[in-house]
Parts: structure tokens; C-alpha cells; sequence
């Protein structure tokens, strides 16, 4: 048998687990999208959008540690450190990027990692990296100190990806042993929570807290990064294989992303838009006897069951010009496929009661 033929067995059993997906050309077009996380809105702000067209070259040349580096981009580390409180911020490539870049490095200095079990798949790819000692928690339930013995790596997100649940980080912190270290990633907080949008772990001032994020979220923008103690990050320029062996982001980006940054900050309008067009969306939810949580998270999930249930109703939505596409295995767990909605700052109250409406019709017709 030929490799070939060998994908394409590959390639029906994903079709027969439900699981197959297809990569379109182009994003749709006139519906009313719930799947983008800019939350808000800042992609498309035309402050940001103008800062973009100002760039004078495209690509940044190289590697940060070669021809790549570029003054947007350590003006925008300085000011991702003093927003988030932190004494420095190092940029990555993306999200992915940091993650595999700063999990190898912190567990060098650990004994074991501890990561929950509904953490994104960046987190999970970059312990497997680590080739570290590691255990995995129920999620939200971190094993105490006392179990968990000394110098322990504790990973988790602040506001969970698929749920739209926030962990307890001030908990997790309080008990934390002068060995462990907190690796907290924001990507969902940042710009939704905190003062300035600052994050769940804004308040957590202690060096053993250790942030990341992506810029390509609430900020509208491309790239990740780390941030807390000063020698840390200077660990990370000498040791991280993702930073010290990747060509830097584009400058133009870096710019971009710090003028979205500046008006996160600044603006909180965006921040009430968007929260209350999450709790219009919940309130309706509730009201068709759907359940949901209480969060400060713009995520809010209905989950169906089956691929199958989930792929239905996504496309009796998209039918009528919504648009929130199925989530399905191995994204969340067996069982748990669902239609995923994140809520914007530009969503509208009448966006929310179609979409409410169509959802109640669709479910309705199952």
C-alpha cells in the first residue's frame, strides 16, 4: 500500500468520527460572524488599519537576534510590561510561539509541571516539549502544595478557551511555594478584564507569576508574548529555540499592535459594549432554558452533544447569514461538541435577538 493510500484510510476514519473539516477560501462574507475573537473590534479600527499602511517595508528581515530587530518592536514590549505590570515583555511570532518557547525554559528550573486539563493546545504541545516530568489536573482543581511537593511549574489560562470559565488566580497564587512558578496565559483576558483590560493577573504583582498572550485577539493584531521578571526574559533571548530561530514579526505589525493597545487601554466604551452584549446573549439563553455560567468572558458556548447535532445546527445559522461554526474532538472533549459564540464590541442588540432567535428555531427542528 502506498503512503497515499494510507492518508486517504486516514482521511475516512476523521470523516467517519465526525471530525473533518475543510479549509475555505475565503471568510463569509454578509453574515453576522460569532466566531472571531477581536473582541473588540480593533482589527478593523481605522486607526489601527492606518498604522499598518504607514509600514515602509513588509517583512522584518530576520531573527530579533539578527537582522529583524526593529524599534517598534522593543517600544512595544515596553509597553506590554507597564501595562501588564511586569518588569519585561519579550514578542514572539504568535501565541503558539511563545507558549513553545517559555514552557521548555521555566521547566528547566522545576521539578515537575502541573497543567490543567482543559488548557489550549499550545500549552499542552509545549510541555510535551519540555520532555519534563509532568501531571495532569481536573480542570480548575490544582493539587495543593503540600501534594504537589516543591518547585513546581503550575500552567493555566485565566479565562479557558472553549468554556469561557475563569480560574482563581489569586487562589493559586496564595499557594504557591517559594520554588513553584504560575505560568498564566491572558490570550482570552487580556483587553475583556482587569484594569485597562490588563487581565486577570494585573493584581498578582509577585515574580513568580508569569504571563502570556497573543496580540492577535482583543488587540486585532499578529504575534505573542511573555512577560514578567527581568531575567527571565533575558533567559528566554538566550534560550528559547521559537525566538532565537524565528524571523521576527513584521514592524508594521508591532506598530499596529501598539496602537490597538493604546486605544484597549483607553477605551473603556469597548469593554462595557462588549460585556453587555454577553450578558444579553446568556440572559437569552437562560430564558430558553439553555445553560450557561456566570464569567466575565465574551466566550459563551451552547453545548450539543454529537459532531453531528452541532454541524446541523451551525449550518440551519449560517442559512440564515449567522455565522458560529460547530466545535468538535479532538478541539473539546467526546461528548462535548458545540457551537462556540464569542461576542464582540460591534455586535448589536439586534444581532443577539436573530441569533437567539435562529438558535432557539434551529434547536427546535433537532
Amino acid at each position: 500500500m502506498t503512503y497515499l493510500r494510507r492518508i486517504e484510510t486516514l482521511l475516512a476514519q476523521v470523516r467517519s468520527q465526525g471530525r473533518y473539516r475543510t479549509l475555505e477560501a475565503y471568510q463569509v462574507g454578509d453574515a453576522i460572524d460569532f466566531s472571531s475573537n477581536d473582541y473588540l473590534d480593533l482589527s478593523t479600527d481605522p486607526q489601527v488599519v492606518q498604522a499598518f499602511r504607514r509600514a515602509s517595508r513588509v517583512g522584518s528581515g530576520g531573527a530579533r537576534l539578527l537582522g529583524g530587530r526593529h524599534r517598534e518592536h522593543s517600544l512595544l514590549e515596553e509597553e506590554l510590561a507597564l501595562w501588564l505590570g511586569r518588569e519585561r515583555a519579550l514578542l514572539f511570532s504568535s501565541g503558539y510561539h511563545a507558549a513553545m518557547g517559555v514552557i521548555p525554559v521555566l521547566a528547566a528550573s522545576v521539578d515537575r509541571i502541573y497543567s490543567d486539563r482543559l488548557n489550549h493546545a499550545s500549552l499542552i504541545d509545549a510541555m510535551r516539549l519540555a520532555h519534563a516530568p509532568r501531571e495532569i489536573y481536573p480542570h480548575a482543581q490544582p493539587p495543593s502544595r503540600e501534594r504537589r511537593g516543591a518547585n513546581a511549574l503550575l500552567v493555566t489560562e485565566s479565562i479557558f478557551s472553549m468554556d469561557g470559565d475563569a480560574v482563581d488566580l489569586a487562589a493559586m497564587l496564595g499557594d504557591l511555594g517559594d520554588g513553584d512558578v504560575l505560568l498564566v496565559d491572558e490570550a482570552h483576558a487580556l483587553g475583556v478584564v482587569g484594569p485597562a483590560g490588563a487581565g486577570l493577573a494585573r493584581g498578582l504583582d509577585d515574580p513568580r507569576v508569569v504571563v502570556m498572550g497573543t496580540l492577535s485577539k482583543s488587540l486585532g493584531a499578529m504575534g505573542g508574548f511573555v512577560a514578567g521578571p527581568a531575567a527571565l526574559v533575558e533567559l528566554l533571548v538566550n534560550s528559547a529555540r521559537p525566538f532565537i530561530f524565528d524571523t521576527a514579526l513584521p514592524p508594521s505589525i508591532a506598530l499596529a499592535a501598539r496602537v490597538a493597545l493604546a486605544l484597549a487601554q483607553r477605551d473603556e466604551s469597548r469593554r462595557e459594549r462588549l460585556h453587555a452584549a454577553a450578558a444579553q446573549f446568556r440572559s437569552g439563553l437562560r430564558a430558553m432554558g439553555l445553560p450557561t455560567i456566570a464569567s466575565p468572558s465574551p466566550i459563551v458556548p451552547v453545548v450539543l452533544g454529537s459532531p453531528e447535532t452541532a454541524l446541523r445546527v451551525s449550518a440551519g445559522l449560517l442559512a440564515k447569514r449567522i455565522y458560529a461554526p460547530a466545535i468538535r474532538p479532538p478541539t473539546v472533549p467526546q461528548g462535548g461538541s458545540r457551537l462556540r459564540f464569542s461576542l464582540r464590541s460591534g455586535h448589536t442588540s439586534e444581532h443577539i435577538d436573530l441569533a437567539l432567535r435562529e438558535l432557539q428555531r434551529c434547536i427546535a427542528t433537532l
